[in-house]
């Protein structure tokens, strides 16, 4: 464990919970509930606002925006095209999560055009990311086909042409701006057993970069925080359904011991 991305970490989660960020929230209908209160545990204040022609004006004045092609029906990406547009002219930090990319011909393109337009944090698993770099075809679904090494050097490349920080989803999580590169070697198996518990992420990747001007520190920040807090809910190995509820508990009770005694930073 380094001493200065911990350190980063314990600052960047007492400003979150001390500025409280607006996060506007264009993600798939599966989760929202989840995400959202995953955010309000964390300290952040969450707006799930997909509209077109209210996206472009939220974006503006929001901390941080996530993108998140779950469930990308018409209207919805309108909005997160206008929201993405806005963010990028406003300077908001907004972050992209290309689920299910690959083979399928609505988001993959959609993807690749949002891309276009600058996100400060591209977060996805190991297939998700491989085809946005295209680098690959994608995986089964939502789910990875890849492990986060196979999709190292391509987060790289796919963070140094982009500009935005890469973090890739696993096991052991990957956060690169392609010059730097931690891993996390937190969490729990349960979170991929509770509906959200990636895409939850994205959103807490956004809170953490509304208030932090160092976007790799705060994807550091955001993955640690997120993963420790997973750990703690896990302890005693409860249910999926148990899990979910301690998991938002532990998220706002997740504090500068827990960072301390848990961060696996290498």
């Amino acid at each position: 464990m380094t001493t200065e991305p911990l350190e980063a970490t314990r600052a960047a989660l007492a400003r979150v919970r001390g500025a409280e960020p607006l996060v506007q929230c264009l993600t798939n209908t599966v989760v929202t509930n989840f995400t959202a209160n995953a955010l309000l545990a964390l300290g952040a204040s969450p707006a799930m606002v997909d509209v077109p022609g209210e996206a472009d004006a939220f974006a503006r004045v929001a901390g941080g925006v996530l993108v998140n092609l779950g469930t990308p029906h018409a209207e919805q990406r309108a909005a997160m095209t206008e929201a993405a547009t806005a963010a990028r002219e406003a300077g908001t930090p907004w972050v992209l999560d290309p689920v299910a990319i690959g083979a399928l011909p609505v988001r993959t393109p959609l993807a690749h055009a949002l891309l276009a337009l600058g996100p400060a944090v591209v977060r996805g698993n190991a297939s998700e990311i491989l085809a946005l770099a295209r680098a690959g075809a994608g995986g089964r679904g939502v789910d990875a086909a890849e492990k986060v090494e196979q999709a190292a050097e391509a987060a790289r490349g796919l963070a140094r042409t982009s500009g935005a920080v890469v973090a890739v989803s696993g096991p052991v999580d990957l956060v690169t701006d392609g010059a730097r590169t931690v891993r996390i070697a937190n969490g729990d198996a349960l979170l991929t057993k509770v509906t959200g518990g990636g895409c939850a992420l994205g959103a807490v990747m956004a809170a953490f970069a509304a208030v932090t001007e160092d976007v790799f520190d705060a994807t550091v920040a955001a993955v640690t925080t997120y993963t420790v807090a997973a750990e703690l809910a896990a302890e005693g190995r409860p249910g999926p359904g148990t899990f979910a509820v301690r998991f938002v508990d532990a998220l706002a009770a997740v504090g500068d011991t827990d960072l301390v005694a848990r961060a696996a930073l290498s």
